[in-house]
């Protein structure tokens, strides 16, 4: 004899079920969200390497039987592109590389033009340059007295006319005093103070974090207020171990990668 079940036991058992395929369906796309995060690192590596020289990406369906994945994961990992703003889809094309973003290493310590040299020309906008007196943690760092002035120097730089970086400068003042007539605009400050003091740099001590564009220096760099920007405080000395050049760099994100090469000690 068979028996009907009750009504509740019905609705609980239909409720269970519901739940467990919301939740199937919940699994399902943040696996495939965890594998789109996957391969938009990969494709990343390839677009900054230069990988697609014609500009454009291979179809969906090839990226998706190249990294063993679906369509619908290739698409999430093209939107993710998408939104850092490194490609785009043109209608009748596909996927095009829209963006590039210029290399800088680590491991030298060299000014930025030296850096770029082969990606193109960098020139200085001097926006605000003077004596001002030090706060005390700039003090502190070029080993001055809280109050000395240092001169402060304000640049916006440029890649082939693009906007890539906002650097604030500190320099003590019985060096900085010699680069007031120089040509800043031209020429890094690395080899401006190599110049005046007549002495090599030596070495440079620097952290590289990630912060939220404020207001002016969204506006100075043309980036979205609150765009992601990398910001890297160096601290750099002459060969003798003096500080003579504390800067906050911040470079627009999208146009600019950090590298290096790092060896494991012994």
């Amino acid at each position: 004899m068979v028996r009907a079940m009750p009504s509740d036991r019905i609705r609980d058992h239909a409720g269970q079920g519901a739940a467990t395929t919301v939740a199937a369906h919940r699994a399902r796309r943040r696996l495939r969200a965890d594998r789109a995060r996957q391969l938009a690192d990969l494709l990343r590596r390839q677009l900054l390497t230069g990988a697609f020289p014609d500009g454009t990406l291979p179809h969906e369906s090839a990226l998706a039987t190249e990294y063993g994945t679906s369509r619908n994961t290739v698409r999430e990992a093209l939107d993710l592109l998408r939104a850092e703003g490194l490609v785009a889809r043109q209608p009748g094309v596909g996927t095009v590389v829209v963006a590039h973003k210029y290399p800088h290493g680590l491991d030298r310590l060299m000014g930025l033009a030296e850096t770029l040299r082969e990606h193109g020309r960098v020139t200085n906008e001097v926006r605000t340059m003077g004596p001002a007196p030090a706060p005390a943690p700039v003090a502190g760092r070029l080993q001055l007295a809280p109050g000395t002035d240092v001169l402060y120097i304000e640049r916006l730089r440029r890649l082939n006319g693009l906007p890539l970086s906002l650097d604030l400068t500190y320099i003590p003042l019985d060096i900085g005093t010699e680069l007031l007539g120089a040509d800043l605009e031209n020429t890094d400050v690395f080899r401006l103070l190599e110049a005046v003091t007549g002495r090599r740099l030596g070495h440079a001590e620097i952290t590289l974090e990630a912060v939220s564009a404020d207001t002016h220096s969204a506006a100075v760099l043309e980036a979205p207020r609150g765009a992601a920007v990398l910001m890297l405080e160096r601290l750099t000395h002459l060969a003798d171990g003096r500080p003579v050049d504390l800067e906050f760099i911040r470079f627009r994100g999208d146009r600019i990668t950090m590298s290096g090469l790092l060896h494991r000690s012994q």
